[in-house]
């Protein structure tokens, strides 16, 4: 017989009895959301190896406030609707705590505002387009730069740095990259420089030879591509072939060693450069945590240790304010430091780093990146 049909004291002794058991051994469910399939998905294996070795560590010192985390994946695929899906099964299915995540920009802006009616506190380690925190969201907050920073970054250095006067910049239409690219762009015009080419790829396309004959037909200096591995990889190995030599220069979102599979291999990879934050894996906080990664036989590139200090920063603000209360959290996280793999982070009104450390990175003959 079924307890909610019994209607005796031993019946209602049992129930307290079972709930204080099950809220005792309750789980706190993060969830985890990025794309975990499509041609983006090893940013969504970083995502989740960073993560799952946070929650484990964590757990292990006694999670929070004496419960486990428990995490659940979501795939958005790097897909606008498909995140939007994500989201709400997180939030109505799951009944997520709080959420690390999305990874494209272009999914993380629908999505958030899922979290944001819900209430949920969210942490995305690599999304950078402005507006993410731009919107007034109290419990959106970022573990990455943004692009109006980055694309400073990035045209200082082709003027300053390679001197270039000839710049055409490419982006591949998406929330990421075109942002990115605009961000490059307009600190380039600021300077006094006009760019000799604007032109958008299609996400997905492999074939840009009909481009590069573009780009070759205005000789430039450097060639700014704001987009992902996917499309950089072909680009830059079509240009090689095409006879194009102007320096290759992106952002983040090829902050992987699939790049160099995507271009068919390190002799056309050797030279591009990239902005991303300083090397996470050269931070001494890091340590332990990266000699368990490589213990496993995981290298913790990319945004991997971004992915693990955002489960940090959720544990702390949880335990300091005493639960799993997104808007007390989220105060909590506006005002105080949280020390993370990736050393001591500070949060602004708006969920943005007080301090942003993104540097430039070359691509070399082996088909490893490193900080200049």
């Amino acid at each position: 017989m079924s307890l909610r049909l019994l209607k005796t004291p031993l019946a209602a002794l049992l129930i307290g009895c079972f709930s204080t058991a099950f809220s005792a051994h309750a789980d706190i469910v993060i969830g985890v959301a990025g794309p975990f399939s499509g041609p983006n998905a090893t940013y969504g294996d970083q995502y989740w190896r960073g993560a799952s070795q946070a929650a484990a560590d964590i757990n292990a010192a006694g999670g929070i406030k004496g419960e486990k985390i428990k995490l659940v994946q979501g795939d958005d695929a790097c897909e606008p609707k498909q995140a939007v899906s994500v989201a709400n099964r997180l939030v109505d299915q799951d009944h997520v705590a709080a959420v690390v995540g999305h990874f494209c920009s272009s999914s993380t802006m629908p999505a958030s505002e899922v979290y944001d009616e819900a209430g949920i506190i969210a942490i995305t380690p690599g999304s950078t387009n402005p507006q993410i925190t731009e919107r007034g969201m109290n419990n959106m907050f970022r573990m990455c730069g943004r692009d109006d920073q980055q694309g400073v970054i990035a045209a200082n250095y082709m003027l300053d740095t390679l001197k270039a006067k000839k710049i055409a910049v490419i982006h591949d239409k998406d929330t990421y990259g075109q942002g990115l690219a605009d961000a490059a762009k307009a600190e380039m015009n600021k300077r006094g420089v006009k760019e000799v080419m604007y032109e958008g790829l299609s996400r997905g396309e492999k074939d840009f030879n009909a481009l590069v004959t573009k780009i070759a037909s205005v000789n430039p200096d450097v060639v700014y591509f704001g987009g992902c591995h996917p499309e950089a990889g072909p680009l830059v190995r079509q240009m090689r072939e095409q006879g194009v030599k102007a320096k290759f220069f992106s952002g983040d979102c090829i902050v992987t060693e699939e790049l160099v599979t995507a271009a068919g291999g390190p002799q056309y990879t050797t030279g591009v450069l990239m902005t991303f934050g300083n090397d996470p894996r050269q931070i001494p906080e890091g340590k332990a945590v990266i000699a368990k990664f490589r213990e496993s036989g995981f290298e913790p590139e990319g945004y991997t240790l971004y992915s693990y200090a955002s489960i940090q920063a959720i544990a702390a603000a949880f335990n300091a304010t005493g639960g799993k209360d997104s808007a007390k959290a989220s105060e909590w996280l506006k005002s105080h430091d949280v020390d993370t793999v990736m050393g001591k982070k500070a949060w602004d009104k708006k969920g943005d780093l007080k301090v942003s450390d993104y540097v430039v990175y070359q691509w070399d003959d082996k088909g490893k990146y490193h900080q200049l």
